[in-house]
């Protein structure tokens, strides 16, 4: 039973504003029950008669077994969609689907585990840090973002982690700078054994090239646009090496959204590569 996607209608309990960003609590028992850490869930919007068909996929913050399980989904207006998601209140009824994705590998034995988010990115690792240290791991968090008001979970990391760095670009919290300026240093302090990361595929690409840089694994959870999430509709497709070299347009929505970060081509996110299966005259295999 746990992963299996089922679609629920969730009752709304709570809203609230984190800074910039929008959480919504939603009793979801069904999605709640069956969730692992890096799966995301797809929100119907617009209403009954709305012509916003797609859903919207959205990162969930936390998990809690009040009134039979309760998902909190944590958002920032882009759009019409999730503007209406924003207006929503207690009480009302949103239709869900999910768990979706592949969740995060988690370490067979403890380890020290770096935890790398930008913007609301952050919000994923959560649920991922409580399963690392249930393991018995060290976490550390590096949380960055524009400004003070989009650094998502800074109080929260620095209850639960073992140390909390957080970089902004305009220098108003912490360190000036991005994520990746401070990420190194945390690395080599810590002596970590594995780096997870979830925010823009920039950063997930210069995370990914500090990891290889000391030779630690990099599990990336991607941020792509998403039609459905269940791997239909083939819009948030990105070019990945498989195990036997080859490049494939995968869909993050289902083969992710966590992939091995040196796994992803990054510079072709965006582009079907030529040398990608099914690509014209394409099928090569990828040499680093």
């Amino acid at each position: 039973m746990a992963g299996t996607p089922v679609q629920v209608t969730g009752t709304v309990l709570t809203t609230r504003r984190v800074d910039a960003y929008h959480a919504l609590t939603v009793v979801a028992p069904g999605i709640a029950e069956r969730f692992r850490p890096g799966h995301f869930v797809s929100v119907a919007v617009g209403g009954a008669y709305t012509s916003m068909v797609t859903r919207r996929a959205l990162s969930v913050h936390d998990v809690k077994s009040d009134y039979g399980g309760t998902v909190e989904l944590v958002f920032t207006v882009r759009g019409r969609g999730t503007a209406w998601l924003a207006e929503r209140r207690a009480r009302d009824t949103l239709d869900l689907v999910g768990p979706l994705g592949r969740p995060f590998p988690l370490p067979r034995d403890p380890a020290h585990c770096v935890l790398v988010g930008a913007e609301y990115g952050s919000a994923v690792l959560f649920p991922l840090a409580d399963a690392l240290l249930a393991r018995g791991c060290r976490v550390d968090f590096v949380l960055g973002g524009a400004g003070a008001e989009r650094v998502f979970g800074a109080m929260r990391a620095r209850r639960i982690a073992e140390t909390t760095t957080l970089t902004t670009e305009d220098g108003s919290l912490g360190l000036r700078g991005k994520v990746t300026d401070a990420l190194p240093s945390v690395i080599a302090d810590t002596r970590a054994d594995a780096v997870y990361a979830c925010g823009p595929m920039e950063t997930l690409r210069a995370v990914t090239a500090v990891g290889m840089e000391f030779d630690i694994p990099v599990q990336v959870a991607v941020e792509e646009q998403m039609g459905c999430g269940i791997g239909v509709c083939m819009t948030c497709v990105i070019p990945v090496i498989g195990d036997d070299g080859a490049t494939r347009m995968v869909r993050a929505c289902a083969e992710g959204p966590v992939f091995r970060g040196e796994r992803v081509r990054f510079e072709d996110v965006g582009t079907i590569p030529f040398d990608a299966l099914g690509a014209p005259g394409g099928g090569a295999r990828h040499v680093s």
